[in-house]
């Protein structure tokens, strides 16, 4: 997610420089080989061990991640359209249309779904809620941004339901987001803060405000080239697309410093614990949830007459979220180099425990059953 949310950036930050859109293509490069090469290692894994394929997506916390899988999809997609369409044919925007809508059905069933088996399967405490509860509807919090980059290119044809459904997808994905924002908040009010290794992951709660403020502004940008004049029978002498227009920009304006908050209450918690902290994957989220902050902030630049103020806010942003992915890689390595990661008891796996002989997989959490016996 962070190294794709990299390349979605680099293509959108403003004050461009002569190989600025390069370096964004080595990024989407180095994310679809990091995508392949994941893909093919969780593959290993659940060939090797069946069992943990069930268990891992019922598990409490890395269950969690099935659906970050489907946001890296959705980077994926975003630079297929930013770097690709450019430079080849009508071919790949019909492709992107289809990608789209298969996108679309497969995120939601993944929101319904999911969050049902955790309603169904697990007692998760409210004293250990996490930022990471959004996953599951994370994949839809990013089809607004998503839309607002592929509809320029669409024909009206396909624009129209495309940002039709965005809006609609959007909607939910907050809404949900909302709830699970109230549950955090709880928990950080009635209980003590994540320990210190796992604190950068509180920077997850900066992407749902984000990402949406980021959607609402590209979405009713859009609006006035993409909806009929009087679509809503409104009896105003303005177009509707442009009050939906300056609606979105109102909206997305006014969510946007909710995810700022968020952004200095996780900064603040990181620095008070900075001298305990060890690197987990957690770290990663550095990156990606204030990607979505950044997004924000480059369409509230765009919407306020390109402001050149703005615009250099969003240029530093975009180089400190280059720089703390580098940090974030570094660290990485060198936790692998060492044993930290990818090593028994080390994982979120590390509380499945297989016995065997009694075909039976079980997460220390929850004591629930699943599969065939591992080894």
């Amino acid at each position: 997610m962070s190294t794709g949310a990299i390349a979605v950036v680099l293509a959108q930050t403003p004050n461009r420089f002569d190989g600025l859109q390069t370096i964004g293509k080595i990024f989407f490069i180095l994310d679809l080989i990091l995508f392949a090469l994941f893909n093919a290692m969780m593959a290993t894994r659940f060939i090797l061990v069946p069992a943990k394929l069930t268990a891992s997506l019922h598990h409490p916390v890395e269950g969690l991640f099935f659906g970050a899988y489907w946001v890296s999809v959705s980077l994926i997609l975003n630079c297929m359209q930013a770097y690709g369409v450019p430079h080849t044919g009508p071919w790949l925007v019909k492709a992107i249309e289809v990608l789209y809508w298969m996108y679309v059905g497969t995120v939601l069933l993944v929101a319904v779904f999911q969050y049902y088996t955790f309603f169904q399967e697990e007692r998760l405490a409210v004293e250990n809620a996490l930022p990471a509860w959004i996953f599951p509807i994370y994949p839809l919090l990013v089809i607004g941004p998503m839309a607002g980059t592929f509809i320029p290119s669409q024909p009206q044809s396909a624009a129209y339901p495309m940002w039709v459904s965005a809006v609609m997808l959007q909607g939910l994905a907050w809404t949900v987001a909302l709830m699970m924002y109230t549950i955090y908040t709880l928990r950080l009010m009635s209980s003590v803060l994540p320990p210190p290794p796992t604190r950068p992951g509180m920077y997850v709660s900066v992407g749902p405000a984000g990402y949406t403020a980021a959607g609402l502004i590209s979405l009713g940008t859009r609006a006035p080239n993409i909806l009929p004049p009087h679509v809503f029978n409104m009896s105003s002498s303005l177009p509707d697309g442009d009050i939906v227009k300056v609606m979105g920009i109102m909206s997305g304006t006014f969510i946007i410093l909710f995810a700022l908050w968020f952004f200095f209450i996780s900064t603040v918690a990181v620095i008070s614990g900075s001298k305990r902290m060890t690197f987990t994957l957690n770290w990663w989220a550095f990156v990606f949830p204030n990607a979505g902050l950044t997004l924000a902030a480059i369409q509230v630049g765009k919407a306020f007459n390109n402001s050149a103020g703005i615009n250099g806010i969003c240029s530093a942003l975009t180089i400190m979220l280059v720089i703390m992915w580098l940090f974030t890689a570094v660290f990485h390595i060198k936790a692998l180099w060492e044993g930290k990661l990818l090593w028994p008891g080390k994982d979120e796996d590390k509380d499945m425990k297989f016995h065997r002989g009694d075909r039976r997989v079980h997460t220390g959490r929850t004591g629930f059953s699943w599969g065939r016996h591992g080894t």
